[in-house]
């Protein structure tokens, strides 16, 4: 029995699914869209608008690096604060640059971790702080290979303060910077 709200086959991500739709750049949409707000009991600071393939290997990412990684801290993870889902622009907003996975529903921002005792460990200072740093690396490290590009601090200046993840596929291969 398929649990109420549940998405993409998987009782663990519950959300909605949406009719397709484009945007004002051509390139824009998402065929079959879904807006996510619980993904493995943790909580989105957002609903997270993108396509199935990206749910679900964001649930796998969650279930098999993030909870881990944050087992022992705080009492577990509660919460994923997100600056980014679904949006129909180019890459890092620049003039002129190629259409971003945001804008084909294929990628998520994330900016923070909101732990069971309240504790809120952000990417930007969890990165470089010595208490959590090593999380934030596991976090990366996790997401690379399971995701087509992620980006986060130490990749240019326009991550410096979150994760990028997309599910883009490329024949060169994974972009993990």
């Amino acid at each position: 029995m398929r649990k109420r709200g549940a998405v993409c086959g998987d009782w663990t991500i519950i959300g909605d699914t949406r009719k397709p739709f484009s945007g004002k750049l051509r390139g824009c949409g998402i065929a079959a869209p879904v807006r996510i707000r619980v993904v493995s009991d943790v909580f989105l600071s957002q609903l997270a608008l993108m396509d199935c393939q990206t749910a679900i290997t964001f649930k796998t990412w969650i279930e098999n690096t993030a909870k881990p990684a944050f087992a022992d801290r705080g009492g577990g993870l509660k919460g994923i604060r997100l600056v980014g889902h679904y949006a129909c622009r180019t890459q890092n907003n620049q003039p002129r640059a190629r259409l971003s996975e945001h804008a084909r529903g294929r990628a998520i921002d994330i900016s923070s971790f909101i732990l069971m005792d309240g504790t809120v460990i952000t990417v930007g200072n969890g990165w470089k702080a010595d208490d959590t740093s090593d999380v934030m690396r596991d976090l990366h490290t996790g997401a690379c290979g399971l995701f087509g590009t992620v980006l986060g601090p130490n990749s240019d200046r326009f991550h410096q303060g979150h994760f990028h993840f997309d599910t883009a596929r490329r024949r060169s291969g994974t972009i993990c910077r």
